[in-house]
């Protein structure tokens, strides 16, 4: 797939707020930090199309950009942010939660997992969410350009290993670097294949 278009439409904390023209919407979540905004530039090869985390605030929002005047790219908070106090969090929680199970717009959520770590449970629990959702998912590793490709492979293959100690179905997954473009075509390719069969 080629990106000839990618524009920032709109920000908000409310579903019924969001585009309602009908279009896909494929979903990028993740921990904090984890690499989500230099991913979706990568992605779009816009480098300021997201703002990474120097905004604060920024990513409390639900972000909607339009992709080839077709599909969306949509930027949901991150999770788990140890510095944020319990209103901030829950508050978060419902944002999250209300995009994923009640916009029916939403084809897939991409979760964003930090290749170089051991499966947390912040991820485990959210991933176990997601499935007794019925939430169709992607796992995209990122930062792979930190650790060799032998380490890449190890750590993958730990991850799900862990997963398939609870899904008979393992989802969808993808090794990227936003550094180097790796898992650029793959992930594009994926969203590409979908809308075929939409």
């Amino acid at each position: 797939m080629e990106i000839k278009s990618a524009e920032f439409v709109i920000s908000n904390t409310r579903i019924d707020r969001c585009p309602q023209d009908g279009l896909p919407e494929y979903a990028f979540i993740g921990r904090s930090n984890v690499g989500k905004s230099s991913l979706i530039n990568m992605l779009t090869r816009k480098p300021k199309l997201a703002m990474t985390s120097a905004t604060p605030g920024k990513t409390m929002l639900i972000n909607h950009f339009l992709i080839n005047k077709a599909w969306y790219l949509v930027d949901l908070p991150g999770y788990g942010y140890a510095q944020r106090g319990k209103k901030a969090k829950d508050k978060l929680a419902q944002i999250i939660e209300s995009y994923i199970l009640g916009r029916e717009q939403m084809t897939n959520l991409f979760l964003l997992i930090d290749i170089r770590h051991e499966p947390l449970a912040i991820d485990l629990e959210f991933i176990e969410w997601l499935g007794e959702n019925g939430v169709p998912f992607s796992i995209v590793f990122t930062k792979a350009d930190k650790l060799g490709t032998q380490r890449q492979r190890e750590n993958v293959e730990r991850y799900l290993a862990r997963l398939s100690e609870q899904w008979e179905e393992l989802p969808p997954h993808f090794v990227t670097s936003s550094e180097k473009g790796i898992g650029r075509n793959e992930v594009l390719g994926y969203i590409e294949q979908i809308n075929r069969s939409l």
